[in-house]
């Protein structure tokens, strides 16, 4: 967590208190996939609804640039940033109702529907026939690595100026590359075995200044029990057990640039 927020003293626990944890370990404390949401990781932009006292989102102690987890918010320092693990990498595609329409979520489009090539330019939007907007998201399922080792899945979606970025670091990803040393040749590194630091810039056009993401390679991941996670992670990702909470739940938004976001 962001090193702005206090941490309350640690104080150490009785061995009962551990022997009793450690005896029932895990009861009632399992859920099935579809009773927990895997929470979004989002920049913080001035006009965001959690740097408002008078919102119920209100994070204390958070600035623009802050990255913060939108189920628990909790946050980290921009200039800093998070370590993740990337594990599976996807494209989904939302209408919004236009805000001065009176904005509102619609629904996913598949990625195969023909509507997807039916669009038309509005500036620096894709509308729909209907009139609505389509939003292109890239989400990263991910773990983020606290410097003590502990993790937690999270999703980070990139959308309009930071659909850049997200090429960059696809680009980045497929470049990883190691020489076998039993057959000489060189093959990709999977995904869930590199670490990556993101953390937040500032950007400006002529409609103003937002932040967005950058990303620096931090290595590989060498906890042999933190990369079999990952790649279990990404595993129930791919076979439907693992989902982010749906858009409408987790973007809180009438609109694709409800963020503050410019086009």
């Amino acid at each position: 967590m962001s090193t702005e927020v206090t941490k309350a003293k640690e104080t150490a626990v009785s061995t009962d208190v551990m022997d009793d944890i450690f005896e029932f370990a895990g009861e009632g404390a399992s859920f099935s996939s579809d009773e927990m949401q895997i929470p979004f990781v989002r920049l913080l932009q001035a006009m965001s609804p959690q740097l408002s006292k008078k919102k119920a989102e209100y994070i204390e102690g958070a600035t623009a640039g802050d990255a913060f987890n939108n189920v628990t918010s909790q946050y980290w320092a921009g200039e800093t940033g998070i370590k993740v693990i990337p594990c599976y990498v996807t494209t989904k595609y939302f209408e919004f109702v236009p805000r001065d329409m009176g904005g509102g979520f619609k629904g996913e489009i598949p990625a195969n529907s023909p509507l997807l090539h039916r669009t038309t330019r509005s500036g620096a939007k894709e509308m729909l026939p209907n009139g609505n907007e389509l939003v292109k998201s890239v989400q990263y399922f991910c773990f983020i690595v606290d410097d003590d080792g502990s993790y937690q899945p999270v999703v980070i979606d990139f959308k309009s100026t930071q659909i850049k970025v997200a090429k960059r670091w696809n680009s980045q990803i497929s470049m990883q590359k190691l020489k076998n040393p039993k057959t000489g040749m060189l093959s990709q590194v999977p995904i869930f075995a590199t670490m990556w630091r993101l953390f937040s810039v500032e950007e400006s056009n002529d409609q103003g200044s937002w932040n967005n993401w950058n990303v620096e390679r931090v290595g590989l991941v060498e906890d042999q029990s933190l990369r079999l996670e990952a790649k279990a992670f990404r595993d129930s990702i791919m076979s439907g057990e693992v989902r982010a909470a749906a858009e409408e739940d987790t973007s809180g938004s009438s609109s694709s640039d409800s963020d503050g976001i410019p086009f």
